[in-house]
């Protein structure tokens, strides 16, 4: 398979990636257990052969497990010039409890131990993964500013940031992307998110833009997930609302048997559609679903046929909130004012 996938620009610092990139987070982490690293580093130089350039990460997959493979495939697929490697951090899991957490020493220290783990000298985007609603924004996007001018990482980004955190982010350092949750069935960032991205310059990642992985199996998914898979216990996926959410899918898949694709290509396509500023990231354990997801690069979408999607999944039709607690996302993520920060 030739490199065919076309680049977009993400932010108006440099940052250039693929219109598509790879979400690794399923290979070591949450959707069951980890896969067989072989099998995940053959996929990754397939998906890098193929033209993708963006590979997404984050030092709480596994923890640290997910960036010691990418480490690994970039070693032995001698590709790592050939790549934006994007990981995150902000979510630490200390003696079995999560804490979210943004203070400068925090942010230092998980910065070199990503660099050691995926073993490089930069990190070319990397993301605040979860907002620390103590420490005010400012105060942690100017410690990766340093991290900028120290070399250490290429690009700043943020990820489930409300739009006014975004904005005062950005005006201490220019916010590359905004990684956020968008999909059909995920688009309530449309209101106001977005708009302020655009209006900002500032690119977006979309991850989980197949409604993790429901556009690609539909109902079937739900009977399907382990007791380790955290889909298994999301509101959207219990039998309540997984029965009302089955009729967008069903519609979804009809729409895709008249346009000669799948209903997760349709579901993709319809997410490429949104701009050239927007860079969704599905994640799979599989080269054969890695070639159709790719393949939805060539679907083409009407202004019609967008229409006529996005009236599947409008208003209240999506049942279930994306999350078990939807604390920790952009609907909660004010941090105090700068004001308010005490150097100890």
């Amino acid at each position: 398979m030739a490199a065919t996938v076309p680049r977009v620009k993400l932010g108006s610092q440099g940052l250039e990636v693929s219109a598509q990139g790879l979400g690794c987070m399923a290979m070591s982490a949450f959707y069951g257990p980890a896969k067989p690293q072989c099998d995940m580093i053959a996929l990754i130089h397939h998906a890098v052969a193929v033209g993708v350039t963006l590979l997404d990460t984050s030092d709480v997959y596994g923890p640290h497990t997910n960036e010691l493979l990418i480490g690994k495939a970039l070693q032995e697929g001698e590709v790592r010039e050939k790549v934006a490697l994007a990981t995150k951090f902000g979510v630490s899991f200390s003696g079995g409890q999560r804490e979210i957490r943004g203070d400068p020493t925090y942010v230092r220290a998980s910065c070199q131990g990503s660099l050691k783990r995926l073993g490089v000298d930069c990190i070319d985007l990397y993301f605040q993964h979860r907002v620390d609603k103590r420490v005010p924004i400012e105060i942690t996007i100017g410690e990766l500013k340093k991290l900028v001018e120290e070399g250490k990482i290429k690009y700043i980004g943020l990820s489930e940031a409300s739009a006014s955190t975004i904005r005062r982010a950005h005006a201490v350092h220019p916010i590359s992307a905004v990684q956020l949750e968008w999909s059909l069935w995920s688009r309530d960032v449309e209101h106001d998110i977005i708009p302020t991205c655009r209006e900002l310059g500032i690119g977006i990642v979309s991850y989980s833009p197949l409604g993790r992985g429901f556009f690609s199996s539909g109902p079937k998914l739900a009977d399907s997930l382990s007791d380790q898979d955290v889909r298994k216990y999301m509101p959207r996926f219990q039998p309540e609302n997984l029965e009302k959410n089955v009729q967008i899918f069903d519609r979804v898949k009809a729409m895709a048997v008249r346009k000669g694709c799948t209903p997760s290509q349709l579901a993709l396509a319809w997410v490429h559609h949104q701009g050239s500023d927007v860079c969704p990231i599905p994640g799979t354990t599989k080269i054969e679903n890695f070639n159709q997801n790719i393949g939805a690069l060539l679907v083409k979408l009407t202004p019609t046929e967008m229409d006529e999607l996005e009236s599947y999944a409008s208003g209240s039709a999506i049942q279930g909130e994306r999350y078990l607690e939807m604390g920790n996302t952009w609907n909660d993520s004010e941090t105090p004012p700068l004001s308010s920060w005490k150097v100890e």
